[in-house]
């Protein structure tokens, strides 16, 4: 088994464990390189729940279903916009033209302001209603929850000493290993996470609270890293959420900040796999 097993974010639900092992072995192993280490593919593994968000039946290439902002119903998802809303206010320009008339906070405001910003391209605001349904189906539907989770535990074998995992993938992996300690993962690195995302949080398992954040049993090392305009990740730093052991590093993707191929290869990723490969 590999020493080294991903976990890749949303809205993969098209692709396949392969497809995506092929995009990320090779990154990953440049990131190692530019870290100046060096890694096997061979030992890179990748685990797939894409598929559990695949919808039955589908004329849509896409898979997104023709959501409008009506669909956008569930406490949950109305609170993860709101978020999401709160960080790009704070992050406007003095006198940008953001409305701040009353009313401005309904939930066609919130998706047109998500839909425009450069993280997700000015989209149609279908894509952002269908991300913010697959964060709440993870956390709200036990047998998705479960399959995923299952995902990366039949990917982890008695070798398996790192987990790379981004955006929502970041959840698996953390409350994967907080399930199972007997696993011998020892580092874990999260990309461009949410696990600091103030909605979420109560919805994790276990829960997260005001100094109540499990650490995983086992897990020696947990290095969190985030583009400071990843809109996924609302919080850079984990550290004081999930304690003290946790190192938080910032990189800069470019244009593309919530992208896994930038955060592949960045040292930062890199020299994290060498450290935690060597047992440091």
């Amino acid at each position: 088994m590999s020493q080294v097993v991903c976990i890749h974010g949303i809205a993969q639900q098209l692709k396949s464990r392969e497809s995506l092992l092929a995009e990320w072995a090779p990154s990953l192993c440049g990131g190692v390189s530019n870290a100046g280490g060096n890694l096997d593919p061979a030992d890179v593994d990748m685990a797939f729940y894409g598929i559990l968000f695949r919808v039955p039946g589908s004329k849509d290439a896409a898979q997104i279903p023709a959501y409008k902002p009506g669909d956008l119903d569930d406490p949950l998802e109305i609170a993860l916009a709101e978020e999401m809303y709160a960080v790009i206010r704070s992050q406007s320009e003095p006198g940008s033209d953001e409305p701040t008339k009353a009313g401005e906070r309904t939930v066609a405001h919130l998706l047109q302001a998500i839909a425009k910003t450069p993280f997700f391209g000015n989209v149609s605001q279908r894509v952002v209603i269908w991300f913010l349904k697959q964060v709440r189906r993870y956390v709200t539907e036990p047998k998705i929850r479960q399959d995923a989770q299952q995902s990366l535990i039949e990917r982890i074998g008695a070798d398996t000493r790192v987990v790379v995992s981004h955006s929502l993938g970041t959840v698996v992996a953390y409350e994967t290993l907080c399930a199972r300690p007997d696993l011998p993962v020892r580092t874990l690195i999260t990309l461009g996470s949410p696990l600091g995302i103030p909605a979420l949080l109560p919805r994790l398992a276990p829960p997260v609270g005001p100094g109540t954040a499990q650490w995983p049993d086992g897990l020696k090392n947990w290095v969190n890293i985030a583009d400071q305009a990843d809109l996924v990740a609302l919080r850079k730093e984990l550290r004081p959420v999930y304690g003290d052991r946790l190192l938080d590093q910032i990189v800069h993707n470019g244009a593309t900040m919530h992208n896994v191929l930038p955060y592949l290869t960045a040292k930062q990723t890199g020299r994290a796999i060498l450290e935690g490969l060597a047992g440091k």
